[in-house]
């Protein structure tokens, strides 16, 4: 089996886990309507539908612990987009590092896997800055966590990562050095479908 073979039968999902996380969405959609006023549920299912892959993506997002939602629609490309809601940075994504140059670097003491890697393999991307205080507008995440966030180049190419938390009513972003990881932080993705 190549490698490339490998990838496309990890993107498949069986009717019935397809099925199972429509469902899932759907009730998560309509139990947090706050999060997505005057969009239709018809509507995302038959855009998730539409695309397999993206509905894979989703199920990555779901399984390693993110509860995704859809959380705006926009209109001019007629996209859908969701982002990881779980109240706490994604439990299946945390004690990781910021990208795959900060976990090559470390001598000792590697984490498994890096925040970057991972969103990439899952097909989703790390929110940014905005992207997670838009986020904190729809209810309060990251209480007793905190999660990767995009990085300026600039600040990367210094050894530096960002990422962020909510304490005390505000998110504060903060910088670690890239390398480093703790099991209180992970990285919340999204997805545009």
């Amino acid at each position: 089996m190549t490698e490339g073979n490998k990838d496309d039968n990890k993107k498949e999902m069986s009717l019935e886990q397809h099925e199972e996380l429509l469902k899932v969405l759907k009730a998560r959609f309509e139990k947090n309507m706050n999060r997505h006023k005057g969009l239709e549920w018809a509507k995302i299912q038959a855009k998730l539908e539409d695309n397999t892959e993206k509905l894979w993506s989703l199920n990555e997002m779901e399984r390693t612990g993110g509860e995704p939602d859809v959380v705006d629609h926009d209109e001019k490309k007629d996209e859908y987009i969701f982002y990881d809601c779980s109240a706490e940075s994604p439990s299946g994504r945390r004690s990781v590092c910021f990208d795959r140059e900060a976990l090559e670097s470390r001598k000792k003491h590697k984490p498994e896997n890096s925040a970057i890697d991972m969103a990439a393999d899952m097909g989703i991307e790390l929110l940014t800055e905005d992207q997670y205080r838009a986020l904190q507008k729809l209810g309060n995440f990251d209480n007793k966590t905190s999660s990767w966030v995009q990085t300026p180049t600039d600040i990367r190419k210094l050894g530096g990562a960002l990422f962020c938390d909510y304490r005390f009513g505000h998110v504060f972003v903060y910088h670690n050095g890239a390398d480093s990881y703790y099991a209180a932080r992970g990285f919340r993705g999204s997805l545009r479908v």
